[in-house]
């Protein structure tokens, strides 16, 4: 018995050898057929009428797409039209077509190529739209044999790397990026009705900033200075804010030279907002409400099933401190013992955190928080009181310096977005600078550059403000009930394919 490959060759060599025939008798890919017709708007627009009602008033269409399927039967076939709204079925009979070409072009096509038809619409006696094929022109020969009816495209991996051919057969795919656009637009909307202004910053950037991040570096010949793709929006942001500006945003792609898994994709999309004259409390309050309501205007509910759990957006969204949330998945912990290096050394310790070793006591309880909290945040829940050693931008909190007026917000176990007071004392800045650059020396690759322009913009004066940070791409996977951050990017990077 043949396996998959050695057939889908000899489909490939039958496709080739009839693309060769159609190239000695002309172009084989002509661009003179015009369309007046889709076939979602056919099928609601006629698709309830009676055949004796199309036959007194005839309708004439034309209809472009890839054949779907097709039947024939002698003299006669039927077959289906894909275009991007749906399927339609077109009938064309040898008799009703011009001389030659239901044998020598019809009966020759295969599944996937793409057809121009024109005909008139009737009723079958099974009551399906149809149009009856007066012009047929085939506009594309497809030298690929679309995946098997009834299985589709079920490898993984295959839908990752060739996403076209993922879209073609699976609605379900088409369904999750059009939802991915109505995110995107609905975002904006959410912001744009508040007074924001959106920008652009520079995607290549001399010193990258505004997250603890591994950046990529590529070098700009010209200058003969490297240049690194950005790791975050904010600090352009900001920037804007000094020059005036006071309700700002951007929603873009930004880069992390990090792994891939089901959650992580070097190239991802975020939007970062900003707003000054409010704080961290009424940032959340705004993420809480965009949320909300964009989820609701999305998928029509902020009630979500989320492979297998309920995420409720509707609801009030818990509110804890990182050290509370720490003590109440680590009872032996007390919320005074959160700020003792050696009582939060010794839990990281007796759980098998090396990297608990030589750390501060405000990176030991946030080691602790991602290692033993995180994963089971299900519901949406604001996470505050971040220490200021692992808040480098955050205001500290004016009753207690060591920690930061910050919040992240988790829902379905992960982190969704990430916001605080902006820390706007240039001197306190500029320290916080010098500590990240420090670490950099000593190799934490994740570590801020000092950023002197930055703290030359703060020293004009940044007007108090509060900036949020979500990952767009998080949000739709919970939006559309995807397990993996790939189901959500059209093109996710992938790792090589293996050679042949």
């Amino acid at each position: 018995m043949k396996d998959n490959n050695e057939t889908d060759n000899e489909q490939v060599a039958q496709r080739r050898a009839k693309l060769t025939t159609l190239r000695e008798s002309g172009n084989p890919f002509p661009n003179d057929f015009r369309r007046d017709s889709e076939a979602a708007v056919l099928l609601e627009k006629f698709g309830s009428q009676e055949n004796e009602a199309l036959e007194a008033d005839p309708k004439e269409v034309r209809i472009a797409g890839r054949l779907m399927t097709r039947r024939v039967m002698g003299k006669a076939a039927f077959a289906h039209v894909r275009d991007e709204s749906g399927d339609i079925q077109i009938y064309a009979q040898r008799d009703a077509l011009p001389e030659g070409i239901y044998n020598d072009v019809f009966k020759k096509l295969d599944i996937g190529d793409i057809v121009g038809v024109s005909g008139v619409l009737f009723k079958t006696r099974t009551g399906e739209l149809t149009v009856n094929v007066r012009e047929f022109r085939l506009l594309v020969k497809s030298l690929h044999p679309l995946p098997e009816k009834y299985h589709g495209l079920t490898d993984i991996e295959t839908r990752y790397r060739r996403r076209y051919v993922d879209l073609l057969v699976n609605q379900e795919s088409r369904e999750v990026f059009r939802k991915r656009a109505a995110t995107i637009t609905a975002l904006r909307r959410f912001l744009d009705r508040r007074g924001y202004l959106e920008i652009e910053s520079p995607i290549m950037q001399s010193i990258p900033g505004g997250a603890n991040a591994r950046p990529f570096v590529t070098h700009h010949h010209a200058l003969d200075v490297d240049l690194y793709l950005r790791v975050a929006q904010e600090l352009a942001i900001k920037r804007c804010l000094v020059g005036g500006f006071e309700k700002v945003y951007e929603l873009n792609r930004n880069f992390r030279n990090e792994g891939l898994s089901t959650q992580h994709n070097p190239e991802f999309t975020m939007l970062e907002y900003n707003e000054a004259y409010v704080d961290f409390i009424d940032y959340m309050n705004l993420t809480e409400e965009m949320l909300r309501e964009v989820a609701g205007e999305v998928t029509g509910t902020a009630c979500l099933n989320y492979q297998g759990e309920q995420i409720d957006f509707s609801k009030p969204f818990n509110r804890m401190t990182m050290a509370e949330a720490v003590c109440e998945y680590n009872p032996a912990l007390s919320v005074a013992d959160c700020t003792d290096t050696e009582a939060l050394s010794r839990c990281a310790t007796t759980l098998g955190l090396e990297e608990g070793q030589g750390k501060t006591a405000g990176e030991l309880l946030l080691t602790l928080f991602e290692e033993t909290v995180e994963s089971k945040l299900i519901a949406p829940t604001f996470i505050t009181g971040y220490p200021a050693e692992v808040s480098p931008l955050s205001r500290r909190q004016d009753n207690d310096p060591d920690f930061t007026d910050r919040f992240e917000l988790f829902a379905a176990g992960r982190e969704l977005a990430n916001g605080f007071s902006e820390l706007n004392d240039p001197e306190d800045q500029a320290q916080r600078f010098r500590d990240q650059a420090q670490a950099k020396a000593k190799g934490d690759e994740e570590a801020m550059f000092y950023d002197a322009d930055y703290v030359m913009a703060l020293e004009y004066g940044l007007p108090p403000n509060a900036g949020g940070g979500l990952g767009v791409d998080r949000y739709v996977m919970i939006l559309t009930d995807s397990p993996s951050i790939r189901d959500v990017l059209l093109f996710p990077h992938m790792r090589p394919e293996s050679a042949e």
